[in-house]
């Protein structure tokens, strides 16, 4: 029987080897702009409007990269101030976490512990440009930053340039209680701050179980190296004592006053 001449054998493999390598993967190729020229006229804001939860996307905890996250039960009075980035055609058309597809050219954005789906104002802190999206999509999973906005968002924002800045999410409910007339301002101003932390994650939680708690408005604030979590602030006097001795009755730290 005649041998298959090994030169052949190592022709066949070099041209195997040079196919494969010319054929970049998608998961290889690098995040981008649009191939599409746009501007912030053709971006419109997403309209929000009640939404049940997501199917999918909305499972608590969940693990990325071997660190856990905790999804809110409520977005009610989220307020929280970090660094946004974007993100563009790498992604385009794929499914985003809750299941719709992700369009690059819409204002949607990735958050990791909002509930799918939630509907925020996003405001430019260096520029004063805003847009409302569609929180749609689990990320960024790093620690310094706060939500992933899509190109579109990115371009109303005018931040498609740096990669990133410096951002306020504002939460849009539908069915948060209209304010309380003050009629005291004994305590006008005053916050109280129910933990710090090193990690922003752990500072989340601890936002969200305010949140379920009705303990709200809550933000975060990031400053000497902790996120801090605040809530109020409080006019009266006897709702700052009612919000302070609710604190210590879910098991935590006796709260102290800060002022803004």
């Amino acid at each position: 029987m005649k041998r298959f001449p090994w030169y052949l054998f190592l022709l066949a493999v070099t041209l195997l080897l040079g196919a494969c390598a010319g054929e970049p993967k998608r998961d290889e190729q690098a995040d981008g702009p649009s191939s599409r020229k746009i501007s912030s006229a053709d971006v419109a804001d997403a309209v929000p409007r009640p939404e049940s939860r997501a199917r999918y996307g909305n499972r608590s905890p969940y693990e990325v990269l071997g660190k856990r996250y905790t999804v809110m039960q409520s977005s009610h009075g989220y307020r929280q101030r970090g660094i946004a980035s974007w993100y563009g055609s790498k992604f385009h058309g794929r499914r985003t976490s809750s299941g719709e597809v992700f369009d690059m050219h819409l204002a949607t954005a990735a958050h990791r512990n909002l509930p799918l789906p939630t509907y925020a104002e996003v405001t430019n802190l260096d520029n004063g440009k805003k847009v409302v999206v569609k929180i749609n999509d689990r990320g960024p999973f790093h620690d310094d930053r706060l939500i992933d906005l899509s190109y579109g968002a990115a371009i109303r924002l005018g931040m498609t340039g740096t990669g990133t800045a410096r951002v306020e999410v504002r939460a849009i409910s539908f069915d948060e209680p209209a304010p309380q007339r003050v009629a005291m301002k004994q305590a006008d101003g005053t916050f109280l701050q129910v933990g710090a932390f090193r990690e922003r994650e752990s500072a989340e939680e601890l936002a969200g179980r305010m949140m379920e708690e009705r303990l709200q408005p809550v933000s975060i604030q990031n400053g000497g190296g902790y996120f801090k979590v605040w809530i109020g602030p409080y006019q009266e006097e006897r709702d700052l004592q009612f919000a302070m001795n609710r604190v210590v009755e879910l098991g935590l730290e006796r709260p102290h006053k800060v002022k803004r």
